[in-house]
């Protein structure tokens, strides 16, 4: 089931990537963006991550706190240099999906294949001029998982929730910055 603003967040205490113990209480008292992404090389969601990495530092002064999901198994992402090199935010490894369907994340073969049919082609171009992984799923790995992004105001309340309806369909970055702005 889909989860709506205004709702608490499914509070999770898990070991990411890195091995540090994240504990989404720990950030009751700030404003957190949750993503939840697809495989580790996925190139929408791999260009996603660069672009949130690029607004980082300024969206942490603000106040904002990221915390990235993928359903990779823990391996997969360590043998990619960029997934390493997107802490000191959390990446957590979620292969059994136990999160995305905690946060209402639903598969779809539909939106996932109209997605490939109309942008993969493009998509991939700009992940290699980017210089972001692209590659084949690994075993485990699921062709029809759809991303989801959220922003969690103080206290862990949903404030904004944004289901993808294409693969490419992400919450903008103007409507992050002004979470972060709002008093």
């Amino acid at each position: 089931m889909k989860l709506v603003q205004n709702l608490s967040a499914p509070v999770f205490r898990l070991k990411d990537i890195y091995g540090r113990m994240i504990d989404l209480e720990e950030y009751k008292d700030k404003k957190v963006f949750v993503g939840f992404f697809r495989h580790a090389g996925c190139p929408f969601c791999n260009i996603r991550v660069h672009k949130l990495l690029k607004v980082r530092e300024e969206l942490l002064e603000k106040g904002l706190e990221m915390i990235f999901f993928f359903e990779s198994p823990e391996n997969v992402l360590l043998q990619s240099i960029f997934h390493k090199e997107i802490s000191p935010i959390p990446l957590i490894s979620d292969p059994e999906k136990r999160w995305y369907s905690a946060y209402g994340l639903e598969p779809s073969s539909y939106k996932a294949t109209m997605s490939h049919i109309s942008s993969f082609v493009q998509t991939a171009f700009k992940a290699s001029s980017l210089g972001v992984p692209l590659h084949a799923m690994a075993e485990g790995e699921a062709f029809n998982t759809m991303p989801a992004e959220f922003l969690l105001s103080e206290g862990l309340i949903i404030e904004q929730v944004h289901y993808s309806e294409r693969l490419n369909d992400r919450m903008s970055v103007e409507k992050i910055r002004a979470f972060v702005e709002k008093k």
